[in-house]
């Protein structure tokens, strides 16, 4: 059993950069289909799809590469932990490199990334910070 479910998918996906490898699968639940939708939407990832089996499924993330085969994932890193939650309003939700990043944040609204949270005017948990 994972103690830290989201923080294993986050480092599935880096290890996985880290190999150039076309796609990663993690063991999908509700909160890591949200944040894949996330990566999708600011562009982070190709494609996300959730493929059945006879357990919780699988997500199957697929990662996207710039024409020199860089990743355009550099950097992801987990922000609020089980032993230490870090919560954010409204007015203090923070940029990662300068807007060039995302934060994701749980909140009362559901997983948004930080540009939406700022728009709605809503905060929450941070959960990840993406570059």
């Amino acid at each position: 059993m994972l103690t830290d479910p989201i923080a294993d998918m986050l480092t599935r996906i880096r290890n996985a950069v880290l190999i150039r490898a076309e796609k990663v699968d993690i063991p999908a639940s509700r909160m890591k289909l949200e944040i894949a939708k996330i990566l999708k939407e600011e562009g982070f990832i190709r494609a996300y799809k959730i493929l059945k089996d006879k357990k919780q499924g699988v997500l199957r993330i697929t990662l996207k590469y710039t024409s020199d085969n860089d990743a355009i994932i550099s950097g992801l890193k987990r922000i609020s932990k089980p032993g230490r939650r870090v919560y954010k309003d409204k007015d203090s939700i923070p940029t990662v490199m300068g807007g060039v990043g995302i934060s994701v944040l749980s909140t009362s609204k559901g997983v948004l990334g930080d540009k939406t949270c700022r728009r709605e005017k809503v905060g929450g948990e941070v959960l990840c910070h993406i570059w």
